[in-house]
């Protein structure tokens, strides 16, 4: 079994759920409500990745959800710093948020340009949703993601999410190509 740290950070808009999905996936929990992140708050956790040629890989992601306040703008690149990953999020009832990831995938790929990307679509439960499925995809492919729906309230695709980013890292820390 091979052993395998990662840094992976959340990036997106205040309030589009980052810390719901951290919390969601870390601990399985969610909570109604709404406190910001003020700076940036590190989880951790591990699977077990097995991979095509029968080796486990144990992957440790160290989970860097970043303040998406624009006050905190200016601090953000520093947190980037050796990125492995990031998952880029907004909000299903907020559209700008989908058009601000351009700024985030911008900075991330600055500072850490070989970093793996998703995008995250969140909030699938709300009735409030104004973004469509299409949007979305269409919003990820401009960013040369794979995208993912999810609610962090109900669980939906948190997992599946996650895993698959763990996937492709370990893949990616093993020399397997993607």
């Amino acid at each position: 079994m091979r052993t395998v740290n990662k840094k992976v950070c959340l990036l997106g808009d205040f309030a589009v759920g980052k810390t719901s999905l951290v919390r969601r996936f870390v601990y399985d929990l969610f909570d109604e409500k709404y406190i910001s992140t003020i700076g940036v708050k590190v989880s951790r956790k591990t699977l077990a990745v097995p991979m095509e040629d029968g080796v486990i890989v144990e992957l440790t992601m160290m989970l860097w959800d970043l303040a998406g306040s624009e006050d905190f703008s200016q601090m953000r690149g520093s947190y980037m710093r050796g990125a492995s990953g990031a998952i880029l999020v907004c909000d299903l009832t907020r559209p700008e948020t989908l058009l601000n990831l351009n700024g985030y995938l911008a900075d991330l790929q600055r500072i850490s340009p070989g970093a793996l990307v998703i995008v995250v679509a969140n909030k699938n439960d709300s009735p409030e949703q104004q973004l469509r499925l299409c949007q979305v995809e269409e919003g990820a492919a401009r960013l040369g993601a794979p995208c993912y729906v999810t609610s962090a309230r109900t669980g939906e695709n948190v997992e599946e999410m996650f895993r698959y980013l763990s996937r492709a890292l370990a893949e990616s820390s093993t020399g397997i190509a993607q």
